[in-house]
């Protein structure tokens, strides 16, 4: 947990500089990359997954030390060679489960999240799940196990490969020339991106391009059908923790009104997508069949609430940052408390956002959560231990934070 914090604590602001630059320079070459709330609904998605990674909400059902201890087939030395061979491994095997994220119905749920920004940046890169908590693709990993490829290895190569996927999500990149047939370049992710009938499905490779090409999922990006961005059925919010259940409450949803009894289970397998027959003209759902005359959400937010949420999260990134350069000295229980307090404030602002009345209740609850907290510790985490009169900062923003809310729930929502 603590070197996970630690490598996030470098990670962080290098990730937030490249966000700046990238709609610095879409501004000075009048290219659009970034609209206010969509950005701000981005990172706290990122914030929230890596609240979930912090404290491990992830159940493993069989590790990959248990595999290779059990299964490799030969004992290989760690030399350059080995190392290569675990990013290929890693590359192979995210393909697959991409791939099986987009094409199964209750897998799609794992990954909405990230394709439901209608924006396509560097922010939208940071859009990551809190609702994978079962590890489900550990099989993909049994052919680096056979070879012996040492856990250490695969946990060192893992947070690289991962991270190498985050500078491809941009528009403001053309095509590249010959690392387009080699690597994933922003040309090939916007496809990926893209809701187009044209780009559906296609390109799931995630560093080497070279998948997609072999199991017949590549497609160019064609000048001529410039790439629409989001889902197929809009999720119409900026609350993150909304657009990570809302496909399997929907699943669930179908599940329990259609008669079959067989589609009651087959609707969780099936194509991403797929409905009953007895209730697909029942129960309506819009989806997108025209991409180019799709309109994107929008909450016509006044600028007060779109500088409130834009205080907001800075402050969240803050709180968050002390966080994980704390995690050392906390307790388990702390870090939990820490975590619940972040998220239910990103879930209260972007609620907020949203203009639904579900914000104002949230709110409550974090400034009674935060009050607590800051009595059970005598202060806010031990913050006091970094600067003077940090708790009392911390319960002046918790005060403000309630009192811009009630503010914004009766004085505004109806404006």
């Amino acid at each position: 947990m603590e070197t996970y914090a630690t490598a996030l604590s470098y990670a962080i602001p290098g990730f937030i500089i490249l966000i700046l630059i990238e709609y610095f320079i879409g501004r000075y070459i009048g290219v659009v990359t970034n609209q206010g709330m969509d950005t701000i609904s981005s990172i706290s998605s990122g914030i929230t997954n890596t609240l979930k990674n912090l404290i491990g909400l992830t159940i493993i059902i069989v590790s990959y030390e248990w595999m290779v201890n059990h299964l490799a087939l030969i004992q290989i030395k760690s030399t350059v060679l080995t190392y290569v061979l675990t990013f290929i491994g890693l590359d192979f095997a995210g393909y697959w489960s991409h791939r099986f994220n987009h094409t199964i119905n209750v897998f799609w749920n794992r990954h909405i999240i990230h394709h439901s920004s209608e924006e396509f940046n560097l922010a939208c890169a940071l859009r990551q799940n809190v609702s994978a908590i079962v590890s489900i693709y550990f099989f993909l990993y049994i052919p680096i196990a056979l070879i012996g490829i040492p856990a250490h290895i695969v946990a060192f190569i893992a947070p690289i490969h991962f991270f190498a996927q985050f500078w491809y999500h941009t528009k403001l990149i053309n095509k590249m020339g010959i690392l387009e047939y080699i690597i994933v370049t922003p040309s090939h992710h916007r496809v990926h991106h893209a809701i187009n009938t044209e780009y559906l499905d296609k390109n799931y490779s995630e560093i080497f391009i070279i998948w997609d090409k072999i199991f017949g999922t590549f497609q160019e990006e064609l000048p001529e059908k410039p790439p629409v961005y989001g889902v197929k059925k809009p999720v119409n919010t900026w609350n993150p923790f909304l657009i990570n259940f809302m496909h399997f409450w929907g699943i669930l949803k179908d599940a329990w009104r259609t008669k079959n009894w067989l589609d009651k289970i087959k609707i969780w397998f099936m194509p991403t997508g797929w409905r009953p027959e007895d209730i697909k003209e029942k129960y309506l759902i819009l989806v997108t069949t025209n991409p180019y005359n799709r309109k994107k959400y929008e909450t016509n937010n006044s600028l007060l609430l779109k500088l409130w949420s834009w205080t907001q999260l800075v402050i969240t990134i803050t709180l968050m940052y002390h966080l994980l350069i704390s995690v050392g000295d906390l307790e388990f229980t702390q870090i939990l408390y820490y975590a619940a307090f972040l998220a239910i404030s990103i879930f209260a602002y972007t609620s907020l956002m949203d203009k639904h009345n579900i914000a104002l209740y949230a709110e409550i609850v974090k400034t009674l959560l935060g009050a607590y907290f800051i009595k059970l510790y005598s202060g806010w985490f031990y913050i006091d231990t970094l600067f003077s009169r940090g708790t009392y900062i911390i319960g002046i923003y918790i005060v403000a934070s309630l009192l811009f809310s009630i503010y914004f729930q009766f004085f505004e929502k109806n404006n």
